[in-house]
């Protein structure tokens, strides 16, 4: 038996047709290699692009539940819109920077453009009837016809810069509150970071714990995280948390972590550097107040305090001084 196995091992034949099956076999597993080859990174394109679609799903919920898809998503009132449609308020009362502003007040969708073209147009009408009305009838003043009707286009034009004033003073309440919370959540993003979220996570994360602090930066995250999930460019969902804040510290961290997406730099690094500076700067406009306060302070301590003060040293002398005389 073994030395009929030697002789088919030293036949050439059998050696040859060997070597032809195992050529065969090579060259046919060659070509179906690549066919079979699992793509990774396919499949984890494919399993990030789930979890986005599970973390927008869930901020959609989320944000149902507490009420936000109300404010993000509310409908115009009809008369309003019918309003602003029938007369096309939105070609001549409009700016090019409302919606801006409007969004960095913390009013967004249609129903807010909407809204404050209503209001630009109902608040001066308004105000100069009721001036008309106030300095003929209810004044009477003794100037001219035309002088009460200048008093009453003033107050015209005071209501056509009524909502503008209402918006820019929205503006700087938001804003101040952001940047008073901005630096704590630096802090809470860098720990999130260095701990090994994503920066989806980081912001999630850090809009549920700072919104004790300051409800607009958690509401600005939350959006930012949504708009993380669902947006194809992420750049572009820095890009509006920037410009929905107006602040150049919130810019500053949109464009670290816009270059980290591109050029991978680390984000905690940058972080870190742009924490310690706001925090800086709050420290520098609290020094500033502080120092502004001994001068702000002058007037009403002579109006008020030093006679105040005088008096009561001065009376009881003048008292005893009365009283021997």
């Amino acid at each position: 038996m073994l030395n009929l196995i030697l002789d088919r091992l030293l036949d050439p034949m059998f050696v040859a047709m060997t070597l032809a099956a195992l050529a065969a076999g090579a060259a046919v597993l060659t070509l179906a290699m690549p066919l079979l080859e699992r793509n990774e990174l396919k499949q984890r394109m494919n399993a990030v692009s789930i979890e986005r679609e599970k973390i927008r799903n869930r901020e959609r919920e989320r944000m149902a539940r507490d009420g936000q898809r109300a404010t993000l998503r509310a409908e115009p009132k009809v008369y309003m819109k019918r309003i602003v449609e029938r007369f096309k308020l939105g070609d001549w009362l409009g700016t090019d920077t409302a919606k801006e502003k409007l969004a960095m007040a913390g009013y967004r969708g249609k129903s807010a453009e909407v809204a404050f073209l209503f209001f630009r147009l109902v608040t001066p009408i308004v105000l100069f009837l009721v001036t008309l009305f106030y300095v003929f009838v209810m004044l009477k003043l003794e100037q001219s016809a035309a002088v009460r009707i200048g008093i009453a286009i003033l107050a015209a034009y005071i209501g056509i810069k009524a909502p503008e004033i209402y918006l820019s003073n929205s503006i700087s309440k938001r804003q101040f509150s952001i940047r008073r919370a901005f630096p704590d959540a630096l802090d809470l993003m860098l720990i999130c970071v260095e701990s090994g979220m994503s920066v989806e996570q980081s912001f999630r994360k850090v809009s549920q714990e700072i919104g004790g602090q300051s409800i607009p930066l958690a509401e600005e995250l939350a959006l930012t995280t949504a708009e993380l999930s669902f947006l194809q460019d992420r750049r572009q969902a820095f890009e509006n948390l920037g410009s929905r804040t107006g602040l150049d510290g919130v810019k500053s961290i949109c464009t670290a972590l816009i270059q980290a997406e591109r050029y991978g730099t680390p984000v905690a690094t940058a972080l870190r550097t742009l924490s310690q500076e706001n925090r800086d700067e709050r420290m520098q406009a609290a020094e500033k107040k502080a120092a502004a306060l001994p001068p702000q302070l002058t007037v009403p301590m002579i109006l008020f305090f030093l006679p105040v003060l005088f008096a009561v040293i001065l009376t009881p002398a003048l008292i005893q001084i009365f009283h021997w005389n």
